[in-house]
């Protein structure tokens, strides 16, 4: 039986690439179905991966920069992808100020720092970007994009004329911004993955703190932090950013991006699909695999998932999700658009396990499929 099947998974986190995971799937389905067409897509969301992803799909190149990492005096291996016919840049936060660049025991959105991020954006800037789009997931700081903007000159003074330093914390010291003289900065397009905004009950710092390492009373100094950073950013930049739709995303780095750069937010889904052209690839598809480390209720709010239905409607190609996880009901999934959705992880099984053996799992979860279509 002769069929073109799309395989466009995320990366599953901690375990697995989008490219790694998209070749596990493939070479399952073609060894239980031989006269299969497989097309692989890694797929991106704006947040881990995203610049791998763009660059298996448009054939760009790497470029290395040692910058400093979540935490003041840390220096992590970072660096931006690079497309030399369009002079443009991805950079990829997370590779810079990334929640998966510290220990467990190191999270602390008080002290993270988005200053790391900002050196990949004027590295960026210096090697000649004439775009640059930034990918934003997979943070470790509640900061607003202040690191990040003193790297480009912004300076954020305290009461004493001081500057206030690094960290979520030190929000609630700025009594002073003051713009550099000279900002020439490219077209900047912030890749995002949520639509929540910077301040509030479904803000940065109550939805996301918690994952960062904050708690309760962190949580409470944040927001207020955020909130106040927010006031001074609509009194002298007279940019409103507390309630922009995305602007929490990366712990309000969005935010930072547009008040500070003169950004735009995107959806950064939607963003992927167009760059590796996936709705023309999909037209003649019988089927799309798609998948991520847990399909939950927000896979259908601005991840992947949710823009691969989309398309999907469009094309009429039939949707099936593997997954690390699933928690999401059948009925649930299908009233979305998914036809099927397969857990690599099954009843009884340890997520240590599954990440341990997550190679195996999706493979079997991928022979699961075959056997469901055939």
């Amino acid at each position: 039986m002769f069929m073109k099947i799309i395989i466009a998974l995320d990366s599953f986190k901690g375990s697995l690439t989008a490219t790694e995971a998209c070749e596990i799937v493939s070479a399952a389905i073609k060894a239980k179905c031989p006269n299969a067409q497989t097309l692989l897509k890694p797929m991106a969301d704006g947040g881990e991966g995203t610049a791998k992803a763009m660059i298996a799909a448009r054939g760009g190149k790497w470029i290395a920069k040692n910058v400093m990492g979540p935490l003041a005096g840390m220096e992590v291996a970072a660096g931006f992808a690079w497309f030399e016919k369009e002079k443009e840049a991805v950079v990829e936060m997370a590779t810079a100020s990334g929640i998966e660049l510290l220990k467990k025991e190191q999270l602390n959105p008080l002290k993270t720092t988005t200053y790391g991020t900002g050196q990949l954006i004027k590295a960026a800037c210096e090697y000649g970007a004439q775009k640059i789009l930034l990918a934003v997931g997979g943070s470790a700081t509640v900061d607003c994009g202040v690191g990040a903007a003193m790297t480009l000159g912004w300076e954020f003074l305290d009461s004493n004329n001081r500057s206030i330093g690094f960290g979520g914390e030190k929000l609630i010291n700025v009594a002073k911004i003051i713009k550099p003289e000279q900002l020439t900065l490219p077209p900047i397009e912030v890749l995002c993955d949520v639509n929540n905004p910077l301040c509030g009950d479904k803000g940065a710092a109550i939805i996301f703190g918690p994952q960062k390492g904050a708690t309760p009373e962190m949580v409470e100094l944040l927001e207020k932090g955020l909130s106040h950073i927010a006031d001074m950013i609509k009194k002298q930049t007279e940019k409103d950013i507390k309630n922009m739709a995305g602007a929490g995303a990366a712990g309000g780095l969005s935010a930072g991006a547009v008040a500070f750069m003169d950004a735009k937010l995107v959806s950064g889904v939607e963003t992927i699909i167009k760059e590796i052209e996936l709705e023309k690839n999909m037209v003649d598809a019988d089927w799309i695999v798609t998948g991520e480390g847990l399909f939950d209720s927000q896979s259908l709010n601005g991840k992947v998932v949710s823009g691969i239905v989309k398309i999907a409607r469009k094309t009429n190609t039939k949707i099936a999700v593997i997954a690390g996880g699933v928690s999401l009901s059948e009925p649930e999934y299908q009233s979305s658009g998914v036809h099927k959705a397969i857990a690599c992880r099954k009843a009884g099984m340890t997520l240590e396990y599954a990440i341990a053996n997550c190679r195996e799992l999706l493979n079997a979860a991928s022979v699961e499929f075959v056997s469901l279509i055939q």
